[in-house]
């Protein structure tokens, strides 16, 4: 149910709007609006709207109904029909468990992982005694972060990160301070990239890894992974990158690079949900200490039956993506440049956010101000976008990684992700702009700040207070 709470607004000083209990958000709009959801009101001045947070609901779709477009590849990809051929055989004909040596079901099962895990150690540049299965690129974090640290904790108990990982790396190294060790979460520039000369500064001579992920999952800035890899190398300390974003889309070799280790997933890449890969180096040698015990699969790192049918979805998928790597990230950056000149031509005070030249033009994160980024999805309802990472959705609170990058709490209210993949077509891009200028004018028309801003009143010279 639709909870709305209708508060008027203050221009003067000493005034401002906030809402009334827990649960609500700000939707400023028009004395007309008000009019229409409450006509007993008589109000002199604009007015603010409170909703309640649950007004994004999940719902099924209508039979009939059809299904919005898809611009979230950052949250997942569809799969790749020729993954999907890829995997059908090892969900019905050879379904042996790949680690049965007796018989010829878990042999022909067996070679198909081998060959899954040779196709993705050749997207990477590395050898596939290094790769090891997971379950995800979350599990994949969880096991270098927790299982180098804890392996090395006699001498070495300091870990190096950044204030914009993904939440389970952040998440594994408070785990980490829970058990002694200390962690430095570095700051990033306004442009979301590692200052170098920090990271420098940073290093101590019990620091066991750093952890910086290649390709950020909300705004798309591309760390210099290379030189960080260096850094890290010269200093005898291992590097991790969190991939999942990266893999697939840009060239990585993990020797170039000087990558430690790597954590990718399937899903991202159009490959199948619930499995993804560890890079390990074997030389120099890096030690991790397993996070479940059990069978001891591959090489006792990861205990667990390998499910052979995800693997082989994995494999092909890499394979795809080795092949198509170049010609996919011409045609994603060209809608990309598409989608942001379109909507930054024809609409004032859009800010995109994140260095504009080191990034991967497939996830356009863009700030439209005075307008609240919920009820801009909320407009863009045939369209599937988001306004952050899909694992931290549900809150309410502006994105931590716009935060980190010094974005204004109201622009990062603000801010909505579009994602661009390989089965995107420029007549979904122009759809989705032309959908988005309409709504934004629209919800812009409905402000009261919009309204201010367009009177030449400086917003950042009032003082908002409680009432």
């Amino acid at each position: 149910m639709l909870q709305i709470c209708i508060h008027p607004f203050s221009r003067g000083r000493g005034r401002s709007a906030r809402p009334p209990s827990p649960g609500l958000m700000m939707l400023p709009c028009s004395r007309a609006l008000a009019g229409a959801l409450n006509p007993k009101l008589t109000l002199n001045s604009p007015v603010v709207v409170f909703v309640s947070a649950a007004m994004i609901q999940p719902r099924v779709l209508e039979q009939e109904e059809l299904r919005p477009l898809y611009m979230d590849f950052q949250a997942t990809t569809p799969m790749d029909p020729r993954v999907l051929d890829a995997m059908l055989p090892y969900q019905v004909n050879y379904y042996g468990n790949p680690h049965s040596r007796t018989h010829a079901y878990g042999w022909e099962s067996e070679r198909a992982m081998e060959v899954a895990r040779e196709q993705v150690a050749n997207l990477i540049g590395a050898d596939p005694r290094e790769i090891v299965f997971t379950s995800g690129a979350t599990e994949s974090n969880n096991m270098s972060i927790k299982g180098v640290a804890r392996f090395y904790k006699a001498k070495k108990r300091h870990v190096i990160t950044t204030q914009t990982e993904h939440k389970c790396v952040l998440d594994s190294c408070r785990v980490l301070e829970a058990e002694g060790f200390s962690v430095s979460y570095l700051p990033v520039k306004a442009n979301g990239l590692v200052d170098l000369e920090l990271l420098e500064a940073s290093f101590r001579p019990d620091t066991s890894i750093v952890s910086i992920m290649t390709i950020n999952n909300e705004i798309g800035v591309k760390q210099p992974i290379r030189e960080i890899g260096g850094m890290c190398r010269a200093r005898g300390v291992f590097f991790h990158t969190d991939a999942a974003q990266a893999v697939g889309k840009i060239p990585l070799n993990v020797t170039k690079d000087n990558i430690d280790l790597m954590s990718i997933s399937a899903h991202k890449i159009y490959g199948p949900k619930g499995v993804g890969a560890l890079y390990v180096r074997r030389r120099p040698r890096v030690r991790l200490e397993a996070l479940q015990s059990g069978g001891g699969q591959e090489r006792g790192l990861r205990s667990g039956t390998v499910p052979t049918p995800l693997a082989v979805g994995m494999g092909a998928a890499c394979l795809v993506a080795q092949e198509e790597m170049e010609y996919d990230h011409q045609r994603v950056t060209m809608l990309s440049n598409r989608l942001i000149n379109k909507l930054t031509s024809e609409l004032a005070d859009v800010i995109l956010n994140g260095d504009p030249k080191e990034r991967y033009a497939g996830c356009v994160n863009l700030s439209f101000a005075y307008v609240e980024g919920e009820s801009l999805l909320m407009a863009l309802k045939d369209v599937a976008l988001s306004s952050g990472s899909a694992c931290t959705s549900a809150s309410l609170e502006p994105s931590y990684v716009l935060r980190a990058i010094g974005a204004d709490e109201d622009l990062a209210h603000s801010s909505i992700r579009f994602g661009i993949g390989r089965f995107t077509t420029a007549e979904e891009v122009d759809y989705t702009a032309e959908k988005c200028l309409h709504q934004v004018r629209r919800l812009r028309q409905m402000s009261p700040l919009w309204e201010m801003v367009q009177e030449g009143i400086d917003l950042k010279s009032i003082n908002w207070s409680q009432h």
